[in-house]
Parts: structure tokens; sequence; C-alpha cells
């Protein structure tokens, strides 16, 4: 009387065994599918942007004036329009040649100071001597050669390290290297260059409005001495 009922408990309980199985089964099977499905994330360390692409942080820009080249503390002044429509090898070629200039701009407008007020080679101790305008011609040659060797060995060097050589294909007539910084050639004996990307940006901003003022100053010395034949220092009444 008891066997039918006692055949469907064993049945019933083999079922609930079986359906146990295949859930756990089921669940085994979609633990590795769900791992593989995830997103694996690796942390990429942060690298400074000086180091990052070579140029000192400076990444090129065409939407902003000069490609975005650091140079305008306040606001970007070109009246005369040399920058406008240029491309990226023109803009960097306008700021090498800008940057030089303001780097001999401070050294002229030292050497005016110098040369005329302070004992040098030429004139030994006698510090009443001529005017800056007029020194190169009283230079002796045993000084003036070596000065004009060193001054072609230093602009070999600075070409050799930021210009295309001219017969390296189309267009490497007054070309920079790609992947050369204006007027960054590596030298720096004092170890004053930033190694942050924004740090560099500002001192580049000071560096040219310092050479840009120096440039201006030391043509009005120029013009000063041209038009009195006094010196900078005694015009100034010292």
């Amino acid at each position: 009387a008891f066997s039918p009922s006692a055949s469907i408990g064993v049945s019933s309980s083999a079922l609930r065994m079986s359906e146990t199985d295949t859930e756990e089964t089921t669940a085994n099977t979609e633990e590795p599918v769900a791992a593989a499905a995830s997103p694996i994330v690796v942390e990429t360390p942060v690298i400074p942007a000086v180091v990052a692409n070579g140029l000192n942080g400076w990444s090129a820009d065409a939407a902003l004036p000069m490609y975005g080249l650091p140079g305008a503390p306040y606001s970007f002044f070109d009246p005369l329009g040399f920058s406008k429509g240029t491309s990226l090898s023109a803009a960097k070629r306008l700021r090498e040649a800008e940057v030089m200039h303001c780097r001999v701009g401070m050294m002229a407008f030292l050497g005016y100071l110098i040369g005329e007020s302070t004992p040098t080679i030429t004139y030994g101790m006698d510090i009443q001597h001529t005017i800056a305008n007029n020194q190169l011609p009283e230079v002796p040659a045993a000084v003036l050669v070596p000065f004009f060797l060193a001054i072609n060995f230093s602009e070999a060097l600075r070409a050799s390290v930021g210009w295309v050589e001219p017969g390296a294909g189309p267009g490497s007539i007054f070309s920079l290297r790609e992947k050369y910084y204006p007027g960054d050639i590596g030298f720096d004996p004092f170890g004053l260059k930033p190694k942050d990307a924004k740090d560099f940006a500002n001192m580049q901003t000071k560096e040219l409005s310092n050479g840009r003022l120096a440039m201006l100053a030391a043509a009005g010395m120029c013009v000063q001495e041209q038009i009195n034949g006094q010196g900078i220092l005694e015009n100034l009444g010292f």
C-alpha cells in the first residue's frame, strides 16, 4: 500500500538532487565567463610631460597662436602678423630665431656695461677706454680670432643638434628636427632647467620677456653712443 508513495518520494528526492546539481554546474560554468567579461584594469604610471614627448611638455596646437609655444605672458602680440598662417615648421623656426636673438641681446646688454666700465683683456686695468661701438676694430687679432672661432664652433654645434641636414631630402633646407624644441640644445651646466612642463613654460616665458627687453636696450645703447659718442654709464653721469 505504501510502495507507490515510497517510489514517489525517492523520485522526488532524486529530482531535487538533480536540480541542485544542475544549478551548481550552471553556476560553475558561468563564473569563468563573468570573470572573462570583466575588464582588466592596468594602472599606468604617471610620467611627467617633459619626459613623455621629448619636447619639454609642449604639444603643438594649431588652434593657438604659434601653436601654443610659451612666450605670451599677458596676451599674444604680433601686430605685423609674422606668425599668422605659418606652418608648424615655420613657427618653430621663428621661435628658434627669437630665443637665440634674445640670448645674444642679454649678453650684448651686459657687454656694453662690462666692456666699457671694467678692466678687459684689450685695455688692461684702464677702464677709461673706447666706447663699445668702437671697440671691435681695436681688439688684437690674438683675442679676436679665438673669439670668432668659438662663435663658429658653438653655432655649428647648435645647427647639428637642432637643424635638419640640408641634403636629407625635400623640404630639409631651413627646417628644424621634429623632436627638437626651439632653443633647447641640451646645454644646462647649472641644472636650472625645470623638469615639470608648467615650470619649464614659465621659465621660457621669462627668458623671452627679458631677452626682448634686452634687445631693445642693446639697440638703444648702440644708437645713443652713435649720437653723442659717450659711454652708457658716462652718459648717465657715472
